[in-house]
């Protein structure tokens, strides 16, 4: 874990109406708190709640046009401004990467991705041979893991 390393809490996905209001993917529970992004670069006026999402004004960003060109861009915020995590709790962003070992010490691969379907977080694991598989972020099939590594439980490896 980076502690410098800047942590994404969305993504511009795309212009919402012709005024630059712009649809965000959120990664957090509160992006609210949040004000100021991208080293500054980027300022949060209001964020609502839309039909397909997340809606956001920037004051940076003042029309369709140049909420379109904004697709694609993370809003980041530096790590120290994030709130302490309890135990058992992980940032998405210290686990993308993390080799991932069996509990018997077989390398797997690493961690590509983390999902989120409803019923908890799910880990999407790449092997040396680039197949992918997935597992349950809960202790009895991810029992361990810190900044270096991850253990997978034999029983959920595919």
């Amino acid at each position: 874990m980076s502690v410098d390393r800047p942590v994404t809490l969305a993504v511009i996905i795309g212009a919402h109406g012709v005024t630059g209001e712009v649809r965000l993917k959120v990664f957090t529970d509160d992006l609210g708190q949040y004000k100021k992004f991208n080293d500054g670069a980027l300022t949060v006026k209001s964020v609502r709640h839309g039909s397909n999402g997340a809606i956001a004004r920037i004051a940076e960003v003042n029309d369709r046009n140049a909420a379109e060109a904004m697709r694609g861009t993370e809003l980041t915020v530096p790590r120290a401004d994030l709130p302490p995590l309890g135990e058992g709790e992980y940032y998405h962003t210290d686990l993308i990467g993390l080799s991932a070992l069996s509990t018997e010490g077989e390398v797997l691969g690493h961690v590509v991705g983390i999902d989120n379907f409803g019923a908890g977080d799910v880990l999407e694991i790449e092997r040396p041979d680039k197949k992918r598989f997935m597992v349950p972020m809960r202790p009895e099939a991810v029992p361990e893991w810190n900044e270096q590594r991850l253990l997978v439980a034999a029983s959920y490896i595919i």
